[in-house]
């Protein structure tokens, strides 16, 4: 989940490969959409390849599987090309290459990217054209990407189900019946079936890391101020929650590409108000760190597939020379709630637009939300409730900061359960409660700040399971080092075709 509004409306087990062949088109074979951004990256400086056909590749890909999935919802083939014969020309002229230079990319539909509209997935819109790229876009450009098009996300990237009135409903490509998650939907299920190597996401909520797992890719969270972005237009003011806990993270097929992406993405810019210029952890001792494995930290126990995938993670990690320990976070349970006060809350001041705007899917989840969030902060909670929640969530972030001094790395799940059933959240107050417990991580690591990311292990019963890896504030390094690992003994499992 990520939301945005924008008020500048005019208006009152199996285990399958990444070689499975697709059900919708034809197995390609080893073209250029199934190779990762990395060796899109080094194929292209060294002229082994071109960006043009790398990006015709993969427009030919779009044009195979995204009529039925619905990820990318504005695709400008000529501006791609475009953007690659001169990424081409730049490579033959001698000059200095970024570390994404040529490779296409896809952007939500909730970042500025000029000349394109900033729709949020909301028909009253889709005319919105931003004036500028916001920052992290403009840092994508600088490294040499080739924005391919925009992905989809629900309305006001709301929910953790990616449909909306303007677009209509992204798919998983495991599993039609199945979210693709949210709110980055579009862009997990475009780098899953092979569109783009890499696509941009946005997490307050979980909406990089639960699509990346409900998809089988890896999505990393950023700590909070290491990627410089803006959380809508400059022109309108965001809420204290957003500006420090919303995050602009990469999802990709590979742990490399990740690392590869963040390279690209952590330029300056004075736009954003928390960016913190060259900010970097402690270094760790020389041996490898202590992890944390969480099975259950009070709110949602997991499924067996997700208790084996955690398992399978620490084997992994053990066989490397980790020590992984058992241990309780209770700290997470805390904040997990605490997100529904300081998050909702501010967001209640935005229900009037919502309410004019928003579609019937944003519109039954949030009442769903606020159901069940009352339970904990009551009806309307006030001015006291809120400071205080404010003050908690200072303690919160001390405690988890000690803990993660003893064990640098957290293993946990992402989500209790696999993919949920399409709109799940809005069936009733009952089923949201299940899919709020199961995301609890999802909320409580961003009221807190940290970083975390989603890295796959394997599918069971035809759908992706995975794991997240939770750690110490811009020491997004260790989290990479550790999912490495956990990837070069699981694998990879995307691209796969739409089933």
């Amino acid at each position: 989940m990520w939301f945005t509004i924008r008020r500048r409306l005019t208006m009152t087990t199996d285990n399958p490969t990444s070689s499975d062949s697709p059900t919708v088109g034809a197995d390609l074979g080893d073209q250029l959409w199934r190779w990762n951004a990395t060796e899109l990256a080094r194929a292209i400086a060294t002229g082994l390849i071109s960006s043009r056909e790398v990006v015709e590749s993969c427009l030919s890909r779009i044009e195979d599987v995204n009529p039925h999935l619905n990820a990318l919802v504005e695709v400008r083939p000529e501006d791609a090309l475009s953007l690659a014969d001169a990424a081409d020309r730049q490579r033959s002229s001698g000059a200095q290459l970024g570390p994404l230079h040529g490779v296409p990319v896809a952007t939500k539909v909730n970042s500025d990217v000029a000349g394109y509209a900033t729709t949020d997935g909301i028909p009253a819109f889709k005319d919105s054209a931003a004036k500028q790229d916001s920052p992290h876009v403009a840092s994508l450009r600088r490294a040499g990407a080739v924005i391919m098009g925009r992905s989809n996300s629900p309305a006001f990237a709301y929910r953790w189900f990616t449909n909306n009135d303007l677009y209509g409903r992204t798919l998983n490509p495991w599993d039609s019946s199945r979210t693709p998650g949210g709110s980055s939907g579009g862009a997990a299920s475009a780098v899953a079936s092979g569109m783009v190597p890499i696509a941009g996401g946005n997490d307050i909520g979980g909406s990089v890391r639960y699509p990346a797992y409900a998809c089988g890719v890896v999505g990393l969270r950023p700590t909070v101020g290491r990627v410089a972005q803006t959380y809508q237009s400059d022109e309108v003011d965001s809420s204290l929650s957003v500006q420090i806990m919303a995050v602009q993270g990469p999802l990709a097929r590979s742990v490399e590409d990740v690392r590869l992406a963040m390279k690209a993405l952590e330029d300056f810019s004075h736009r954003d108000p928390a960016f913190v210029p060259g900010a970097r952890a402690a270094k760790l001792p020389g041996h490898r760190p202590r992890v944390g494995l969480v099975r259950d930290f009070g709110v949602a126990a997991p499924s067996s597939a997700v208790n084996t995938s955690l398992e399978s993670a620490a084997d992994y990690l053990c066989d490397a020379g980790y020590v992984v320990e058992e241990i309780e976070l209770p700290v997470l349970a805390e904040a997990y709630r605490l997100w529904y006060l300081l998050c909702m809350e501010e967001f209640r001041l935005a229900m009037p637009l919502v309410d004019e705007v928003g579609d019937d899917g944003m519109k039954k989840a949030a009442e769903h939300y606020y159901a069940v969030a009352q339970e904990w902060w009551g009806n309307k909670p006030s001015l006291d409730q809120f400071i205080a929640g404010y003050a908690r969530r200072g303690t919160l972030i001390r405690q988890l900061g000690g803990i993660l001094e003893s064990h640098p790395l957290i293993l946990l799940p992402v989500s209790s359960e696999q993919a949920f059933e399409q709109d799940a959240d809005i069936a009733s107050v009952e089923s949201m409660r299940r899919l709020m417990g199961a995301q609890a991580s999802m909320m409580a690591i961003p009221v807190l700040g940290f970083p975390a990311m989603s890295v796959p292990t394997g599918v069971v019963d035809g759908l992706p399971t995975g794991v997240q890896l939770l750690g110490r504030r811009f020491d997004e390094d260790t989290l990479l080092d550790a999912a490495t690992v956990i990837e070069a003994h699981a694998g990879t499992f995307t691209p796969i075709g739409p089933r």
